[in-house]
C-alpha cells in the first residue's frame, strides 16, 4: 500500500502525526527553575523575617497604651470593610436616616381652656348687649333683635344655653366642657344672625313702612347731632311717636334696654 506523504507510517510516526502522535513531544524541564523558585522563596523569608524584626523592636520602644490603640485601629478598619464588603455583595444597601417623629402636642389645661371660654362669652356679651341698647344700631338692622327671625332665634337660645352654664369659679370638668361647647355653639349663631341682619336689613318691609324707618333714623341723627336744644327736644319727640306707632303695628321690634336710652336721651342730650 502507497500512503502520501507525512500520513502514513514513517518518519512522522503512525496515522500521519509527527513524533508518533497527536501532540507533539514534551519537553523536559531544566533543572534551572529550581534554582530560581528556591532563590524567591528565600528572598521572601528573608522580607519577612526583617519585616518581623522591625515590628517586634518597635513594640519594645513603643508604650502599651499606644500598641494597643493602634491594633484596635486595625481590627476595627479590618471589621467595617469585611461588612461593607459583604453587604455590597449580597446587595443589601443602609437604610436611609429617618429623622425622629416630633413631640406630641401637649393639650391644653382645662381650667386654661374654660377661663379662656369665659373672656370669648364676655366680649360677646358686650357686643350684644351693645347692639340692644343702641336704638340706631336696631333701626339699621331690626331682624338681629327680632326673635321671629330663625337665625336670631337660635343665636337667642345658645346664648341664655351659654349664661345658664356659666359659673365664676372653675366648676367640675364635665361642666366646664359643656360651657366651653356652648360658647362656641353661640359665637357661631351670632355671626350666623348678623350675617342673616346685614342680607335682610329693611327689606322686608313695605315701602310706607320703609320710608317710616328711614324718617325715624334721621330725627334721631339730627338729635344726635344738633346743639340747639329745642331741636334736639323737638327731633326726639317725634321720633319717639314714630317708634311707638311702628312698634304697635309689629313692624320695628324695639328692645327694652334700647327704649330706656330713647327716654334717658329725652330728658336730657341722646347718647353718642
Amino acid at each position: 500500500m502507497r500512503h502520501r506523504p507525512g500520513r502514513g507510517p514513517g518518519r512522522y510516526g503512525p496515522a500521519g502525526f509527527p513524533h508518533g502522535g497527536r501532540y507533539g513531544p514534551t519537553r523536559r524541564r531544566r533543572p534551572g527553575w529550581l534554582v530560581v523558585s528556591a532563590g524567591a522563596t528565600a528572598i521572601g523569608l528573608m522580607m519577612w523575617f526583617f519585616v518581623a524584626v522591625f515590628v517586634v523592636a518597635l513594640a519594645e520602644q513603643m508604650p502599651v497604651p499606644v500598641l494597643v490603640g493602634v491594633a484596635l485601629l486595625v481590627l476595627t478598619r479590618h471589621r467595617k470593610r469585611r461588612r461593607r464588603t459583604r453587604l455590597g455583595a449580597a446587595g443589601i444597601a443602609p437604610l436611609p436616616y429617618r429623622p425622629p417623629p416630633p413631640p406630641r402636642p401637649v393639650p391644653p389645661r382645662p381650667d386654661a381652656v374654660w377661663a379662656h371660654a369665659r373672656q370669648r362669652f364676655a366680649a360677646l356679651r358686650g357686643e350684644y348687649a351693645a347692639h340692644e341698647c343702641d336704638p340706631m344700631a336696631v333701626l339699621r338692622l331690626p331682624a338681629l333683635s327680632d326673635v321671629r327671625v330663625p337665625s336670631t332665634g337660635r343665636f337667642v337660645e345658645a346664648f341664655a344655653e351659654a349664661q345658664a352654664l356659666e359659673t365664676d369659679a372653675f366648676p367640675p370638668e364635665s361642666h366646664a366642657t359643656l360651657f366651653v361647647i356652648a360658647v362656641e355653639r353661640a359665637e357661631r349663631a351670632w355671626r350666623a344672625a348678623r350675617d342673616a341682619a346685614e342680607r335682610i336689613r329693611l327689606s322686608n318691609l313695605t315701602p310706607e313702612e320703609r320710608s317710616a324707618v328711614e324718617r325715624v333714623i334721621k330725627l334721631l341723627t339730627t338729635a344726635r347731632d344738633s346743639d340747639n336744644d329745642a331741636e334736639r327736644l323737638a327731633a326726639y319727640a317725634r321720633a319717639r311717636n314714630e317708634l311707638a306707632r311702628l312698634d304697635r303695628a309689629g313692624v320695628i321690634h324695639m328692645p327694652r334696654t334700647a327704649q330706656a336710652a330713647l327716654d334717658v336721651a329725652g330728658r336730657g342730650q341722646l347718647p353718642a
